[in-house]
């Protein structure tokens, strides 16, 4: 039986090169100076087990690798992830600043890859004990330009190296679900903007919501 929840889950989405570590960053020294008890971590990965599935799911060399194959190990990450340390904490009340989350299988997996929205959603319900975040800040950015700030960094992996196309459809996936989203939890912001003044805009968010 999952515990209730007393703490925030923040979920940052978007395609590559949106700014997503910088802002989780960011905001984090932020909270942490308001006294907030603040967790940082990302998905997949954020503990030992889900980062070494994640230099697996990731890695370059993983061309031959099946589409079932991918969603599945995108779940076993997401499962250790969510068990070991995001629902304890929590229950404990904390902050949690995660990049990337359940709805980056959806929109990969599930839309662009066609495995079906429907199958991964199943699945995140099983992965996440049907814990999913309070608020998903999307940070939308043309494809182009997301690519090429990601190469600039130096740290392409096997999904930055898809098509165009495949990017150009992921993005355009999360703008239908945050635009269509009746929840109220998802705000695009466009990454286009200086760094500050995306984090402005995120902070305004958090104020407004009376997280901080």
């Amino acid at each position: 039986m999952v515990k209730q929840k007393k703490g925030y889950l923040i979920s940052f989405e978007g395609g590559e090169g949106g700014g997503k570590t910088t802002q989780v960053t960011k905001l984090a020294e932020y909270m942490s100076k308001l006294g907030k008890s603040i967790i940082t971590t990302r998905e997949p990965g954020g503990t030992r087990i889900s980062e070494q599935i994640r230099e697996v799911v990731l890695d370059t060399q993983s061309t031959n690798m099946s589409m079932a194959t991918e969603v599945l190990l995108f779940q076993a990450a997401r499962a250790q992830i969510f068990a070991e340390l995001i629902i304890p904490a929590l229950s404990e009340g904390k902050v949690i600043l995660c990049d990337r989350g359940p709805y980056t299988s959806v929109i990969y997996q599930g839309i662009v890859r066609g495995f079906g929205a429907k199958m991964i959603e199943k699945l995140n319900d099983l992965s996440t004990q049907k814990t999913y975040p309070d608020l998903v800040f999307l940070l939308d950015v043309p494809v182009e330009i997301g690519l090429a700030r990601r190469a600039q960094s130096g740290e392409m992996n096997r999904l930055d190296n898809e098509t165009k196309e495949f990017h150009e459809k992921a993005r355009q996936a999360y703008l239908e679900i945050a635009k269509n989203d009746k929840s109220g939890k998802w705000v695009i912001i466009d990454s286009m903007q200086s760094i500050e003044r995306v984090y402005t805009q995120i902070t305004e968010e958090l104020k407004k919501r009376r997280v901080i």
